[in-house]
């Protein structure tokens, strides 16, 4: 008798499947994320079928030949605790091969991600809530700097060049960028998207707390009225600041977890993680 359960990649308009769960499990993914997210490894979301219907859905995207993401890690609520998971969970990382992996464990899951070898790197912190207003202030649209100025800024805060990403995030449908440029240099650049509830700005990147709140005030302004949400790491106590001081409250928590050495990235420059997902 054959095996009821498989395990196949989603293809590319398939991975709304795994954004749309998300949205269940109440972690207000962007409108446009699955378009973006599948430009960096499309054979990186699997799904486990059980007799037909799934179950089970993963992400074990791989950015380079050292690093990859995990995230989606989500069983249908009725087939839970059937192992059903963890067989999605191993065929998802054998995509990893020697990579070292990392991703953002929310706080019921950390403990079994650690017995899988993931060890605590700093935790996440989400704030939301609606700031007074903003302002465009000096900054110019993202659109109009050079894509690889944002491209090298990326890579002092993300541990693998994600050209692919990049691209499909800036352009993507509703995701308005801002940017502050001093002397030729970027100080500070960050992309605002729409959500299924509010706004999520992320990534948000500066070399300063003042250019941080410049960009900020700019994408609040770009996003008009309703909830910003930004995913501040904790390390980063002028992010967490920055939070607080526009009326956004903590409302959840993630622990950024790898399996293995990373290439060294600067915290105190990242103020707003790009997606829990996808890192």
């Amino acid at each position: 008798m054959s095996d009821p359960l498989t395990i196949r990649s989603l293809a590319p308009e398939e991975i709304r499947l795994a954004v749309d769960w998300a949205a269940g499990e109440g972690w207000n993914p962007g409108l446009n994320d699955a378009a973006c997210f599948g430009a960096v490894d499309p054979e990186g979301f699997l799904v486990a079928e059980l007799d037909g219907a799934p179950a089970a859905v993963i992400s074990v995207v791989n950015y380079d030949e050292a690093f990859a993401f995990l995230g989606f890690y989500i069983v249908r609520p009725d087939l839970r605790g059937r192992g059903i998971g963890l067989k999605l969970w191993q065929a998802g990382l054998a995509r990893a091969g020697t990579r070292t992996v990392g991703l953002d464990g929310v706080v019921a899951q950390q403990a079994n991600y650690a017995s899988q070898g993931f060890q605590l790197a700093y935790r996440n912190i989400r704030f939301a809530g609606k700031p007074e207003g903003g302002e465009a202030g000096e900054t110019v649209d993202l659109a109009t700097v050079p894509f690889e100025m944002v491209e090298a800024s990326d890579a002092a805060i993300f541990p693998a060049s994600r050209t692919a990403f990049l691209r499909a995030w800036l352009s993507a449908p509703g995701h308005a960028g801002r940017a502050l440029v001093r002397d030729g240099v970027l100080a500070g650049w960050g992309v605002v998207r729409p959500a299924r509830s509010g706004w999520k700005i992320g990534p948000l990147v500066a070399q300063d707390e003042e250019a941080a709140e410049i960009v900020f005030r700019a994408l609040c302004a770009a996003a008009g009225t309703g909830e910003i949400v930004l995913d501040a790491p904790e390390p980063n106590s002028a992010a967490l600041a920055l939070a607080k001081r526009h009326g956004l409250a903590p409302v959840f928590e993630t622990a950024r977890m790898y399996t293995g050495p990373v290439r060294p990235v600067a915290l105190e420059k990242l103020y707003g993680v790009t997606s829990f997902e996808l890192g």
